[in-house]
């Protein structure tokens, strides 16, 4: 069974919303410009593109990530990756030809298909609605967020409102930085 990785930069608040400039949000671009720049606070972001053997995103994402990650060097690895685009509406013709094998799933059973082949993790990045509908359905396995010492107010959250049972999650790893970012690396109790 595959694992499935939630990352995520994350306010204080639980927004995730624009935090790299994504235009149409007050706050766009809150991880750059509201917080010092610590390499070190971003580690984790090298290690996932090391471990993981897939991508997943859901189609807003893709739609902004697809056109400027292929030319972006710190992205590299992701270039190679099997991509997964979980959308009921994105078509085949809209998919770019410079990234790689991408494979859309229409469904949750997809997804809980996927998992359930073999190889190594899958990391989900930005994809706010797709990961509280991962989450609600019980297929992340792990978070890796980066904390940011804001609070945003409005905005896209990782966590959906939705009325369920407790979640039990396990902190497997954790850092504080000078600038006031936390690294937590949670895995989902079963």
């Amino acid at each position: 069974m595959r694992t499935l990785i939630s990352t995520a930069f994350i306010s204080l608040d639980g927004v995730v919303e624009a935090p790299g400039g994504e235009p149409g949000y007050r706050n766009s671009g809150w991880t750059f410009k509201d917080v010092e720049f610590l390499p070190e606070a971003y580690e984790i972001k090298g290690r996932e593109q090391e471990e993981a053997t897939a991508l997943m995103m859901g189609r807003l994402s893709y739609e902004a990530f697809s056109p400027v990650w292929p030319d972006m060097e710190e992205f590299a690895d992701y270039n190679v990756m099997p991509k997964y685009v979980v959308s009921t509406t994105l078509a085949e013709e809209n998919l770019v030809s410079n990234w790689g094998e991408t494979v859309i799933l229409r469904s949750l059973d997809e997804v809980a298909a996927l998992k359930e082949t073999e190889g190594g993790p899958i990391i989900v990045h930005g994809s706010a609605s797709l990961n509280q509908a991962l989450s609600d359905a019980g297929l992340i396995d792990r978070y890796h967020l980066l904390v940011f010492p804001l609070l945003l107010g409005a905005g896209k959250r990782l966590f959906s409102a939705t009325d369920k049972d407790t979640q039990k999650l396990r902190l497997v790893e954790h850092e504080a930085y000078a600038n006031g970012i936390q690294k937590n690396v949670f895995d989902v109790v079963r």
